[in-house]
């Protein structure tokens, strides 16, 4: 079995108890809701990639993020007919919003997100998340 490891940066944005979370539109956690957030890019800094990350997925351009923590897990999935084993990490941010006024991608990136939309934390429990969703905001609850 092939193993590979992925790192990326992702944001939590609470705002009035919700959570601005992204359906996922590919991959092993393909329709579960997710964080917005993505793949570093070769040379990028991580707090660059969460602006670009944000922007991509989400609209939101003005914002603040301050790192909260880094996750890591790993799982075995089928890819190609053939399973895998995947180590993924990710650098956590907590995220503010510097302005209210913005455009929210509900439709989606055309590349990994299905849709941005604004969760109700109490409602977490009852949806296919991601495991950093789950370690984040499920658990806590």
């Amino acid at each position: 079995m092939q193993q590979y490891r992925h790192m990326g940066v992702y944001g939590v944005l609470v705002k009035d108890n919700r959570v601005l979370l992204i359906k996922k539109g590919r991959g092993p956690h393909t329709g579960k809701w997710d964080l917005p957030g993505g793949t570093i890019e070769f040379g990028e800094e991580p707090y660059d990639t969460l602006i670009r990350e944000f922007e991509e997925e989400t609209g939101i351009v003005e914002l603040r993020g301050t790192i909260r923590s880094a996750l890591s897990y790993t799982l075995i999935h089928p890819f190609k007919g053939e399973l895998e084993e995947l180590h993924h990490i990710g650098i956590i941010y907590d995220v503010t919003l510097l302005s209210e006024t913005f455009d929210l991608k509900a439709d989606g990136d055309e590349q990994d997100s299905l849709g941005a939309q604004w969760i109700a934390l109490e409602e977490l429990p009852d949806l296919p998340v991601t495991p950093f969703v789950e370690q984040l905001l499920v658990s806590k609850l």
